[in-house]
């Protein structure tokens, strides 16, 4: 299975609500996600589902791509990952699965998966990270097929 890891794009500090699921995206953010969602759109394999999370910042970076995608609770700030995991069908699912998400959840599923001894990995505004599930030696392993910054496109 490939997962696709893509957090949000730079977005402004608050909503004048002060709802954090309403906050938007700032003109740098905008940038950053149509140069990332323009690399994906090269990149991504036919039949990807694509997994948002509820915010307004993760819906604005996943538009420019131009595909269609779900909005999901398990996917909302501060989530545990374990919820992102098993909302994208890791390690099982038959297709590529998106996901547009925040940190630290983003994070922390890179290094569960890759088996790093922090509970946490960086995961920087707007990048992605494309994993991999496969099977060697009898045992499942996951390795990193890309890492993908705005600010290298």
């Amino acid at each position: 299975m490939d997962l696709i890891l893509w957090r949000h794009a730079d977005a402004l500090d608050e909503d004048e609500s002060g709802d954090d699921l309403k906050r938007a995206l700032s003109s740098r953010g905008e940038k950053q996600a149509a140069r990332v969602a323009a690399w994906l759109d090269r990149h991504l394999p036919e039949g990807t589902r694509i997994l948002c999370s509820p915010a307004l910042r993760c819906e604005q970076t996943v538009l420019p791509l131009g595909r269609k995608y779900k909005l999901r609770e398990e996917l909302a700030p501060d989530q545990d990952c374990s919820l992102l995991l098993e909302a994208a069908g890791w390690p099982d699912a038959r297709q590529p699965t998106l996901v547009v998400g925040h940190q630290p959840g983003l994070g922390q599923a890179v290094a569960r998966l890759l088996g790093l001894k922090h509970d946490s990995c960086p995961v920087r505004k707007g990048a992605v990270w494309w994993l991999r599930t496969r099977e060697r030696d009898g045992h499942q392993q996951t390795v990193v097929v890309a890492v993908q910054s705005p600010d290298a496109l």
